[in-house]
């Protein structure tokens, strides 16, 4: 590692279709530990999150609102900005791929690659998954779906742009090989270099025709298409540094782009090659880690199993979730969160080890020296009492654990959960040091070795709290306070044993971690039946700007190349056009001739170039199907709804 350089960590740019989940934090939160370790250091650090805005699921997300895409986006960039408050994210930047500076860039360098002879025009014919964005082969299909999402795909037969990803192919196989640390863990690394050597790698197609999809940056030499999400969001990392920290362009190449497995090849394969033919410098690694179960299962809407983040913090605390997320599982490896889980590591870990360590040290503290702790001066002169009583046997394991928890290589190769263990040996070892030095015996037996026993205790918590920052800034500041440190920051220099500094007063804290019963699933889920949920109320005033009328369907036809939706001309005492996601649930026939309900004072919007002039009212089933709602008697067209 290149200690000269500024420190550059990324995370993925997080789509914007949904509200984020505990794997947008857990990717968050981890790049957050590296930056704040490395700032300790005094590495000067650019840490860049954001949001990838553009695309067909974010146009239609923005649909079934009834909003544009961009109100959209900026609803949902607010939750983001949100959790990562709540989180204690540090980030530096916070990237839009709708920023203007971005979409600039975007063109720069498709049209660089343009010039150069790195895209191309060409037919194109396959299966396309919607949802994903994406084009399969048929081999690619598992049981005739998407291999990724297991929905349905359909042919489409279009012109597009290609980048010349596949003359790529060897040298990309040559760099990984070269350089075993580019891809991590290593599980990761043998899954990219399989995939490259076991195939013939195609070219990768950057475009879509701006009548299929409108929510995008234009490309800059045919205005009929607009740029693939994909290499639109991967190029955020180079844009970013340009207009968001100029000052820090030489900082490129990145140091770690952090992402989860699902995009390993759009980063290892995609990205990679794209930096190749623009010849920059490929980031010195990609660390993909796995997903987040819930009991085994992997998370969705349907089982309703999804964990939210906020939730979480709120009723348990940030540096608990923090902790358990990175404790609980290898950072490389997949997880399975429970609240039982979590619970435990907040009595037995957090509470029990080192909260006791804590609160009986400020408690003796207080009681013995009242609350003063007296650095230099109660460190023996002479060589024989100093190792009388300086408790070698302590401090030489306590020292040695510090080596191995400062170690940079576990820190760079996020191995998070072996440097919490090691924290907790050294606490474990602090608490076995009390236990046997038996301070309060000590007061009666050698009063004079009292303030060295206190003062050796107290510099292995504050040491202990300067490495548990990244992880739990929160609670690492509130034990610095407690410590009598208030005046100083918590930083590298402050892993010393021995400071310049003469005397401090340790301040009383209230319980960081209290205990928490564990309950048993039955209960649990006795408290979920009785736990009325409260939804979020409107007042009357507020109800009364929606205008809901009857609706009668005139026509109805399915929008080019889309499975979904269904374009409707509905009479509410005019002709609205309006565009639906039913198409899967029902065929334009059977519409024609309903009397539906209709939100007619909606903005208009734009779904693949169709404008919706209002939105009907549909019932979404267990089972994920929609129903419409309609009038069960003769209304009048345009009649209101009250």
């Amino acid at each position: 590692m290149n200690q000269n350089k500024g420190f550059y960590i990324t995370t993925p740019i997080y789509y914007v279709n949904d509200i984020p989940h505990i794997g947008h934090a857990y990717t968050t939160i981890a790049a957050d530990i590296l930056a704040r370790y490395m700032r300790l250091k005094g590495r000067k650090v650019f840490f860049l999150t954001g949001t990838d805005e553009h695309g067909q699921k974010v146009e239609r997300a923005a649909l079934q609102k009834g909003k544009t895409p961009k109100e959209h986006a900026d609803i949902m960039v607010e939750n983001f900005k949100t959790l990562w408050k709540g989180l204690n994210i540090s980030n530096d930047a916070f990237i839009r791929t709708t920023d203007e500076e971005h979409k600039r860039i975007v063109q720069e360098i498709l049209q660089r690659l343009y010039d150069k002879g790195e895209i191309v025009k060409r037919k194109y014919s396959g299966m396309y998954c919607t949802p994903c964005e994406r084009f399969w082969t048929e081999k690619d299909l598992v049981e005739g779906k998407c291999p990724d999402c297991g929905r349905d795909v359909e042919f489409i037969e279009e012109e597009n742009y290609f980048f010349l990803m596949s003359k790529y192919q060897q040298a990309l196989i040559e760099h990984i090989e070269k350089n075993p640390s580019y891809i991590l863990p290593e599980t990761r690394k043998n899954e990219v270099l399989g995939f490259l050597k076991n195939r013939t790698l195609g070219d990768l197609c950057i475009s879509r025709p701006k009548h299929r999809l409108e929510w995008g940056i234009i490309l800059p030499f045919d205005e009929n298409y607009t740029t693939y999400v994909w290499f639109d969001a991967l190029v955020n990392y180079y844009s970013a540094l340009k207009y968001l920290a100029p000052e820090n362009v030489e900082w490129w190449p990145p140091d770690h782009h952090l992402i989860g497995k699902d995009i390993l090849t759009t980063h290892a394969v995609y990205w990679s090659t794209m930096l190749m033919a623009l010849e920059l410098p490929l980031p010195r690694n990609i660390f993909a880690h796995g997903w987040w179960t819930v009991k085994g299962k992997k998370m969705s809407k349907s089982l309703g199993n999804v964990v939210n983040p906020s939730e979480v913090i709120k009723k348990y605390g940030v540096d608990a979730f923090r902790y358990f997320l990175f404790r609980e599982v290898s950072f490389g490896l997949d997880g399975d969160f429970s609240e039982e889980a979590l619970i435990r590591r907040i009595n037995n870990d957090l509470a029990n080890d080192f909260g006791n360590l804590l609160n009986r040290f400020l408690v003796m503290n207080e009681k013995y020296m009242k609350g003063a702790v007296k650095i230099n001066s109660i460190i023996p002169r002479s060589e024989a009492t100093r190792n009388l009583y300086s408790d070698n046997e302590f401090l030489s394991s306590f020292k040695s654990l510090i080596e191995e928890i400062n170690n940079e290589i576990l820190w760079d190769e996020f191995k998070f959960n072996i440097i919490l263990e090691k924290i907790w040996q050294a606490i474990s070892l602090t608490n076995n040091y009390i236990a046997k030095t038996e301070p309060w015996k000590v007061l009666k037996e050698e009063p004079e070795r009292l303030p060295l026993i206190l003062f050796n205790i107290w510099n292995a918590i504050r040491i202990i709290t300067v490495f548990l920052y990244p992880f739990m800034p929160e609670t690492a500041n509130k034990i610095w306070y407690a410590l009598g440190l208030r005046d100083y920051i918590i930083d590298y220099k402050m892993l010393k044993w021995e400071l310049d500094i003469k005397e401090v007063k340790t301040e009383k804290i209230e319980q960081l971690f209290p205990k928490i019963e564990i309950k048993t699933e039955e209960q649990m889920k006795v408290e979920k039946r009785e736990e009325a949920k409260v939804e979020d109320l409107i007042s009357i005033e507020d109800f009364m700007k929606i205008k809901l009328k009857v609706g009668k369907v005139l026509q109805a036809e399915r929008v080019k190349g889309s499975k979904k939706l269904i374009k409707l001309i509905v009479d509410i005492g005019e002709e609205r056009q309006i565009v639906a996601g039913i198409g899967e649930q029902y065929s334009p026939e059977e519409l024609i001739g309903r009397s539906i309900v209709v939100l007619s004072n909606l903005k208009p919007a734009k779904l693949m170039g169709v404008e919706s002039q209002g939105m009907l009212l549909a019932a979404t089933g267990e089972d994920g199907k929609i129903s419409i709602l309609t009038i069960d008697r003769e209304v009048n067209a345009g009649a209101g709804i009250k």
